[in-house]
């Protein structure tokens, strides 16, 4: 079994578990009539079968790294975070999940740019630009996702921003998320220099 496949492996039983320990959720929170909590363990379950439902439409691979690391951010920010409460119990977990998520879209940068590669065809194109198109599409989505925050408490009067401090912490932990992806390909990369292009060997 090659590693690639052996990853994946691992990342079916993953979110196997994920799905057993929802499943268990509805019904435990169900019986404690917690019925909030009960909808927070169906809507786990939706995203995960959306997610799948969104890779089957667009005719997407996703590979093992990528596929870890969208896993791992919903068990830590839907599962532990928001379903068991861990907000208040582990420092800095937003933050956290903020540089995961640049982790994610980094990665999803990535996926986008060897979907136009394949589409286009354009052999040999540099992984180089490539892993800096993947770094900005990572650092520009996460403005985004605070121009979002803002334009969602401005019109219906949340409280998703604490202020300026905040906002730019989050940006610079996305950022700081992305940065360390970008390394992780670029040395991957200069030891395979197609590797982070190939569909089958991209970790």
């Amino acid at each position: 079994m090659s590693d690639w496949k052996s990853k994946q492996r691992l990342n079916d039983a993953f979110e196997i578990v994920l799905y057993v320990i929802c499943v268990f959720c509805i019904v435990y929170f169900t019986i404690k009539s917690q019925y909030p909590k009960t909808l927070q363990a169906i809507l786990i379950i939706s995203v995960l079968l959306l997610i799948r439902g969104l890779v089957k439409w667009t005719k997407s691979v996703l590979f093992p790294a990528l596929r870890f690391s969208v896993l791992f951010f919903i068990a830590l920010a839907m599962l532990l975070a928001n379903l068991f409460g861990l907000y208040g119990i582990i420092p800095f977990l937003d933050k956290f999940e903020h540089v995961l998520s640049g982790v994610i879209l980094c990665f999803i940068g990535l996926l986008i740019v060897r979907k136009m590669i394949r589409k286009q065809k354009l052999d040999g194109f540099p992984s180089p630009i490539a892993i800096w198109i993947a770094l900005y599409f990572s650092v520009a989505m996460a403005g985004c996702w605070e121009i979002w925050e803002f334009v969602t408490d401005l019109v219906f009067g949340l409280s998703s921003q604490a202020g300026l401090t905040d906002t730019m912490v989050d940006i610079i932990c996305g950022t700081a998320g992305a940065a360390g992806t970008a390394f992780y390909l670029a040395r991957k990369a200069k030891r395979h220099p197609l590797s982070i292009l190939s569909v089958d060997e991209t970790e």
